[in-house]
C-alpha cells in the first residue's frame, strides 16, 4: 500500500513522464495519459487508461473527469494548455528539461513524489552507466560531424540532450541545439552524418525528399549515404528511452563499433542521384 501522502491517481500529459513511472515501477498509479504514451510504454495499451489531450492541447474538462490527484506535463508549450491544466484544479508538476542533468532531476522529482526515491536513483545510475559504457567504446576514435534535427519545416536542430548523446556516441554535434537553422547553413557546415528524428513522425521521415528539397546532395553525408532516420520516441522523449536512441546514434556514427539496432533507418539509395529541387 503506497503512503497516504503520495499521489495515487496520476494523469500524464507527456510520454516521458509515463516512461519514468514505468521505469520506477509505479505505472499502477497512472489513471490517464495521452495516446502517444503507448508508443513508448506498450503496457499502457495492454491495460487501457483514460485518454487525455497532451501538453500542447490540454483540456480542463478532460482532466477534471479523470479525477487525478497529480497532473504531470511539459512546459513551456502552448500558454493556453497550461491555463487549461491550472483550471482543472489538480496539483500540477511541469517539466522543462534541456540537458541530461535536467532529465535526471525530473526522474528524481517524479520518483520522490510517489515515494520511490531509491528506485529513481537506480534508474538514473543505470542511464549514466549506459551512456558511459558507450563513451568508453568510442574513446580515441575520430569524431565525425553530425547534424541531427527534431523538426523539418521549419528546420530545427535537436535538443541539447541529443547533442550530449551524439558526443557520447563519438560524434561532434554541429549547429545550436534546439534552434532553427536554414538548409543552406547545414550544407555549409558539411556534416559527415545527417540524422532526422522528427517529433511525432515515428520512423517515417522522407529522407530522399528532404535531401532533394534542401539541395543536400553535395554534402559529405550524402556522398557516403550516411543519412538516417531515428525513431522520434528514441531521441525526443527525455527519459530512460534515450538509451535506445543512444544505441541508434552509436550505429550511425561508428558502425565499425556498434551493431545495427532497431529504430534507425538509412537512406535507401545514392543521394547524389536525387534530382535537384527548390529548397524548402
Amino acid at each position: 500500500m503506497p503512503p497516504a501522502h503520495t499521489p495515487r491517481r496520476i494523469a500524464s500529459l507527456q510520454p516521458s513522464a509515463t516512461v519514468i513511472l514505468a521505469a520506477i515501477g509505479e505505472l499502477d498509479r497512472l489513471i490517464a495519459c495521452t495516446k502517444y504514451c503507448a508508443d513508448v510504454v506498450p503496457e499502457v495499451a495492454a491495460h487501457p487508461r483514460i485518454t487525455l489531450a497532451d501538453s500542447w492541447t490540454a483540456n480542463a474538462e478532460q482532466i477534471i473527469s479523470a479525477k487525478p490527484d497529480l497532473v504531470i506535463a511539459a512546459v513551456p508549450y502552448q500558454e493556453k494548455a497550461v491555463i487549461e491544466i491550472l483550471k482543472s484544479g489538480a496539483r500540477f508538476l511541469g517539466l522543462a528539461p534541456k540537458t541530461l542533468a535536467d532529465i535526471y532531476k525530473d526522474i528524481a522529482i517524479i520518483a520522490g513524489a510517489v515515494g520511490a526515491s531509491t528506485r529513481g536513483e537506480e534508474v538514473i545510475v543505470g542511464m549514466q552507466q549506459g551512456i558511459e559504457l558507450v563513451r568508453a567504446r568510442v574513446a580515441g576514435l575520430t569524431r565525425p560531424k553530425v547534424f541531427c534535427e527534431e523538426w523539418g519545416k521549419p528546420l530545427i536542430a535537436s535538443q541539447a540532450w541529443v547533442a550530449e548523446l551524439v558526443e557520447a556516441a563519438g560524434g561532434e554535434f554541429v549547429g545550436v541545439p534546439g534552434r532553427q537553422i536554414s538548409a543552406e547553413e547545414v550544407a555549409c557546415m558539411d556534416p559527415d552524418i545527417l540524422i532526422a528524428a522528427w517529433c511525432g513522425a515515428g520512423d517515417r521521415v522522407p529522407l530522399e525528399k528532404i535531401v532533394a528539397d534542401r539541395k543536400w546532395q553535395g554534402t559529405r553525408a550524402a556522398g557516403t549515404s550516411r543519412i538516417y532516420c531515428v525513431r522520434d520516441e528514441y531521441l525526443n522523449t527525455p527519459a530512460p528511452t534515450l538509451l535506445r536512441g543512444l544505441d541508434a546514434l552509436g550505429f550511425a556514427i561508428h558502425p565499425e563499433v556498434f551493431a545495427g539496432t532497431e529504430g534507425i533507418r538509412q537512406i535507401t539509395f545514392d543521394p547524389a542521384s536525387i534530382a535537384m529541387k527548390a529548397p524548402l
